[in-house]
């Protein structure tokens, strides 16, 4: 028994709406793989930036004392003080109290944070709604908090997606 062939005019009527429905699920992956990926790429810093937020928040308190401990992410320096011999409370004070550079700190505002690539991240604030910025240094391993060896531009887009 011969089979018939079939031929164009017997196929079957094209159906665009799977070739739709699977281009959609495509684009729709690649918009939140973009989205989670740039999420997770823009909160990388997060935690550097919020411990220099509690330090910034202490001197804003006036209690130099917990500053001091998040400078040096110990909280029980007290029992052991000359463990920091390099950086004692009273130059602490000095160089963050109410006679140090910035004075008494009445507002903050944490305002970005680079990762020059290297153990830490720089995180730039803005105190007291001066032009000029305190820029402080998070180490990444331990969050011990010291001043920047170099300053950064926050809005250099370019800085950001090339860092």
């Amino acid at each position: 028994m011969l089979k018939e062939a079939m031929t164009l005019l017997d196929a079957r009527q094209y159906d665009p709406a799977p070739s739709r429905r699977r281009r959609r699920a495509i684009g729709l992956m690649i918009v939140v793989l973009l989205m989670v990926g740039g999420g997770a790429y823009h909160l990388r810093n997060h935690s550097e930036r919020a411990a220099v937020r509690r330090f910034f928040s202490d001197l804003q308190k006036q209690d130099y004392e917990a500053a001091y401990a998040i400078w040096l992410h110990d909280p029980d320096w007290k029992q052991h003080p000359s463990k920091y011999p390099d950086y004692p409370f009273n130059l602490f004070y000095r160089d963050w109290g109410p006679g140090g550079e910035w004075g008494l700190v009445k507002s903050y505002s944490v305002d970005c944070s680079l990762n020059p690539g290297g153990s830490g991240v720089i995180v730039q604030a803005t105190v007291n709604q001066r032009a000029e910025h305190a820029y402080v240094w998070v180490q990444k391993s331990d969050k011990t908090l010291s001043f920047s060896p170099s300053e950064i531009e926050c809005g250099n887009w370019f800085a950001w997606v090339t860092e």
